[in-house]
């Protein structure tokens, strides 16, 4: 039936010509690269808080998801029917192994994240926020790249992440000494799914004399989202321990700040993986190009925003 499905929309795109590819590319891409700008904009300029609960739903969603897509190894649609032929570029960039949709469990949580800061305060934001989060994993479809039940999962994965995030929130407010054991198991965590993923065995099998799917490629996904549970912790332990910024606000040189701070991170987005990936192996490449991201985010620029602002803004609630 999921196969069904996607032949469903590949017949669709063939008979419109492909007009909604590139669109659906675009939702697709934007996802997994640049998205995650505007919950680290939020946490910076907006308010603290509720940037802080969309960037760790997105960190431990998306971290665990890792281990959970190593442990399932489950294979492309393509892979399983040949009749299914993926969409544009997407067979180039959606290598590896299916389950659960990484674009929907980047999404997710993000989009979803600022759905729920935003209900009470724009409601026409959270509305934009719903629609994306919904047409991202339906994208993945459209392009012929994951089944439903990819992208179902990583949705509902989402959710509970969400939830779990506000009540671990809700408790700590209450219970601020608490704090540095949820890091410190976080911490731990990531460090044992590294392990994990890293010894446990993987699917083999070869067609033609050509594996369909090599673990070490898959691994390099592996490391840079599994390290998500293990950046986090730290940049906020310092970030808490030792800086404790305060959002800019949206006017004046503090707007200013935060708008110039989110230069280093696009360009860090854009340019930084592939020269660590040379330097270190795609491995660890990838684990310490999601180190620097998240600790540039979480902790370094907030502490700028501190040498600048001070104690002369006041956090938004």
């Amino acid at each position: 039936m999921d196969i069904e499905y996607l032949l469903f929309l590949q017949r669709h795109r063939e008979a419109t010509g492909g007009v909604l590819v590139p669109f659906m590319e675009h939702v697709s891409l934007f996802a997994v690269t640049y998205l995650i700008m505007i919950p680290v904009f939020i946490y910076w300029a907006v308010s603290k808080k509720r940037g802080l609960y969309v960037l760790t739903s997105y960190y431990l969603c998306c971290g665990f998801n890792a281990f959970v897509k190593l442990t399932a190894c489950i294979y492309r649609p393509w892979i399983r029917d040949a009749r299914v032929m993926p969409a544009g570029d997407a067979i180039t960039t959606a290598t590896g192994y299916s389950f659960p949709s990484g674009h929907t469990v980047t999404a997710g949580p993000i989009y979803g994240g600022i759905a729920v800061i935003s209900a009470g305060w724009k409601k026409w934001v959270a509305a934009i926020c719903i629609v994306f989060a919904l047409l991202t994993p339906f994208s993945r479809n459209y392009l012929g790249v994951h089944t439903p039940q990819d992208v179902c999962f990583g949705l509902l994965e989402s959710i509970i992440w969400l939830f779990v995030v506000s009540k671990i929130f809700r408790y700590l407010t209450e219970h601020p000494e608490k704090e540095n054991l949820f890091l410190l198991i976080c911490f731990i965590l990531g460090w044992i799914g590294i392990i994990y993923i890293t010894f446990k065995p993987y699917p083999m099998t070869y067609v033609d004399g050509v594996l369909l799917v090599d673990p070490q490629k898959m691994l390099n996904d592996g490391y840079g989202d599994g390290c998500l549970l293990i950046a986090f912790p730290v940049a906020r332990f310092i970030e808490r321990k030792w800086i404790g910024f305060k959002a800019t606000g949206l006017r004046g040189r503090g707007l200013v700040i935060s708008l110039v701070g989110m230069i280093p991170l696009f360009l860090m987005i854009k340019y930084m993986k592939p020269p660590l990936d040379g330097m270190l192996g795609s491995h660890w490449g990838h684990f310490i190009y999601t180190f620097i991201v998240v600790m540039y985010c979480v902790a370094i620029f907030p502490a700028v925003i501190k040498c600048f602002i001070g104690n002369e803004n006041r956090e938004k609630k």
